[in-house]
C-alpha cells in the first residue's frame, strides 16, 4: 500500500479506463488518504473520516469500472449495490444494513482465500495421504506382524510415487465428502429475510450432526475436494473473522449505484415519500454506525462510500442536505468522444478488439482490424449515441456484436481462416443501422 502513490494509482487505472482524469485523481487521493490515516497516532486517527465521493455522469462512462478496478488494485473488500433495491422501513424491499453484511461476507471470503494459499502445501500433503487411503486402504495394525507392516509401508511408498507422477489421475475411487446443507425456504416475506435465513442456516448447521455422502470420483477430482476440506481444517476461522471485520471496517469500499433514482424531484406524495425514506435509512450507514452481522458488530465509520448516478432528471442538490454533506467530493464525468472510443477499442488491457481477436483465435481464425475500420466503428458508435440515448462505451459492445454477428454465426468453418475488416466492410455491415431512422429496431 505504501508504494501506491496517487500518481501510481492513476497510472494503473489508465490501463483499463480511458479519460476521466478528474475522477481518477479524486479516488486516488481518497485511497491514499486511507493509508495516510493509518500512519496517524491513534487518538486522532479515529477522528479522521473518509471523504466520500459522488461520481456524476451518463451510463457507460466508467463510474463502476473505476471503483471496481480500485478495489482490485487495493485488494480491499468491495461491494456494488443498487440504491433502487432498498426501500423505506415498512415497505417491501432490501434492508439498507444488508450492504454492510455483504461487505463483511466479501471480506471473510477474501481473507479465507488468502489463508488457504498459505496452508495449501500442507493441505496437498494431507489430501495425497487421504487419496492413498482410498487407493490402498490400511488394514488393522494390531493384528498385523512387523514384517507385514513393513511390506505394507514399502508398497504404500511405491504407490505414493506413482500417485505424484500422475499415474492414477483417471482412476475412479469411492470417497466420502461433506454434504452441503439444504437451502431453507423463505416463507416470512422478503424484508430482511436474506440475513435472517442465513443466520438460521448457520444455527441449524451447528446443531445438526454433520452428514457425509459417498461419491465416485476420478482421483484428480477427488484431490480438489480433499484439498478444500484439508485447508478448512487447517484454517482458524476465528482469526479469519477477526482479520476480515477489521479489513471491512478500515479498507472496505461500498459502491452505491443509481443514487440519483432515490433523489426527490420536488413533488410530494407517491413514491417520492419512500425515496426520501431510503435516503434517511442510508444516512446513518454513511455517517457511521454499528451494524450487527453474523460475524459480530461492524462499524461503518471508516468505510469509503462511492456513490454514482446519471442525474439526468434530478441533481445532487435534490438529495436531503444531511446526505449531501456526507459526500463532500463531487466529480462530473465527461461524455465519451470519438477519439475516446478509438482508445477504448485499442488501448486498455481488456480492449474489445483484443477480446474478439482472442475469441476468434479459439476457432482457429485470425481476425485483423485496419486503422480506418476502427475509426469507422468509433464514428458509428458516436453517431448512435448522439441520435439515441447516450449509453457511453456500452454502445461499442452492441456495434461490435452487430458487425461480427455473421462471422461468429458461421464459425467454425474450414474455409474461413482469416478475417480482415476495413472501412468499406464496416460501412457495408453497419449501413442498415446508421442509415435507418428507427435505430431502436436494430440496436440498443
Amino acid at each position: 500500500m505504501k508504494e501506491l502513490t496517487p500518481k501510481k494509482i492513476v497510472h494503473e487505472l489508465d490501463k483499463y479506463i480511458v479519460g476521466q482524469t478528474p475522477a481518477k485523481k479524486s479516488v486516488a487521493i481518497a485511497l491514499r488518504n486511507r493509508w495516510r490515516r493509518q500512519q496517524v497516532d491513534k487518538p486522532l486517527r479515529n477522528e479522521i473520516s473518509p471523504n466520500n465521493i459522488i461520481l456524476i455522469g451518463s451510463t457507460g462512462v466508467g463510474k463502476t469500472e473505476i471503483s471496481r478496478r480500485l478495489a482490485t488494485l487495493m485488494k480491499a473488500p468491495f461491494v456494488k449495490v443498487e440504491a433502487t433495491k432498498f426501500t423505506e422501513i415498512g415497505y417491501v424491499g432490501r434492508d439498507v444494513e444488508s450492504m454492510v453484511r455483504d461487505l463483511v461476507e466479501v471480506s471473510v471470503k477474501q481473507v479465507k482465500n488468502e489463508k488457504e494459499k498459505i496452508v495449501l502445501e500442507k493441505a496437498q500433503i494431507n489430501a495425497d495421504e487421504r487419496l492413498l487411503d482410498c487407493l490402498f486402504p490400511k488394514g488393522d495394525k494390531i493384528s498385523m506382524s512387523e514384517e507385514t507392516l513393513e511390506r505394507q509401508e514399502r508398497t504404500r511408498k511405491k504407490l505414493h510415487k506413482k500417485l505424484l507422477a500422475g499415474e492414477y489421475e483417471e482412476k475412479i475411487i469411492k470417497v466420502k465428502t461433506k454434504s452441503s446443507p439444504m437451502p431453507l425456504m423463505q416463507v416470512m416475506g422478503p424484508i430482511g429475510m436474506d440475513d435472517i435465513t442465513g443466520n438460521i442456516q448457520d444455527m441449524l448447521s451447528n446443531v445438526m450432526p454433520k452428514q457425509s455422502k459417498s461419491q465416485r470420483l476420478k482421483v484428480e477430482d477427488a484431490r480438489e475436494v480433499f484439498i478444500t476440506e484439508a485447508a478448512e481444517k487447517l484454517i482458524d476461522m476465528d482469526d479469519v473473522v477477526k482479520v476480515a471485520i477489521n479489513r471491512a471496517e478500515q479498507n472496505g469500499i461500498i459502491f452505491l449505484d443509481e443514487i440519483d433514482k432515490i433523489a426527490g424531484s420536488g413533488n410530494t406524495g407517491g413514491p417520492d415519500v419512500s425515496r426520501e425514506g431510503v435516503q434517511r435509512d442510508i444516512l446513518p450507514i454513511v455517517e457511521g454506525c454499528t451494524v450487527s452481522t453474523k460475524y459480530g458488530q461492524v462499524k461503518t465509520d471508516h468505510v469509503l462510500f462511492i456513490a454514482a448516478g446519471a442525474f439526468h432528471v434530478s441533481k445532487p442538490s435534490d438529495l436531503i442536505p444531511e446526505l449531501q454533506g456526507r459526500f463532500p467530493i463531487r466529480v462530473e464525468m465527461n461524455n465519451l468522444s470519438k477519439s475516446d472510443f478509438i482508445k477504448i477499442l485499442t488501448k486498455p488491457k481488456n480492449a474489445l478488439i483484443t477480446q474478439y481477436i482472442a475469441l476468434l483465435k479459439s476457432e482457429g481464425v485470425e481476425l485483423t482490424f485496419h486503422k480506418d475500420a476502427i475509426k469507422e466503428i468509433a464514428a458509428i458508435a458516436t453517431e448512435l449515441n448522439d441520435q439515441m440515448e447516450n449509453i457511453g462505451a456500452r454502445r461499442l459492445h452492441t456495434v461490435m456484436t452487430s458487425l461480427l454477428e455473421d462471422i461468429l454465426f458461421q464459425l467454425p468453418d474450414s474455409k474461413i481462416k482469416k478475417v480482415k475488416l476495413d472501412k468499406k466492410l464496416v460501412r457495408e455491415k453497419l449501413s442498415s443501422i446508421s442509415e435507418d431512422e428507427d435505430l431502436r429496431r436494430y440496436i440498443l
